[in-house]
């Protein structure tokens, strides 16, 4: 088993943020997946 150096773990992380972030932005650029997300939460304490 290679052992990762600091860099590549910070690489890592910042790439797997990166990620995060841009699916995150997908997401909410699609309106109906923003009104279901929200009729799910408002669900919750009806």
């Amino acid at each position: 088993m290679a052992v990762m150096t600091l860099r590549t773990r910070k690489l890592i992380a910042y790439a797997v943020a990166t990620a995060v972030l841009l699916a995150v932005f997908v997401l909410y650029t699609r309106p109906t997946i923003l009104v279901t997300l929200a009729d799910q939460l408002w669900s919750c304490f009806n």
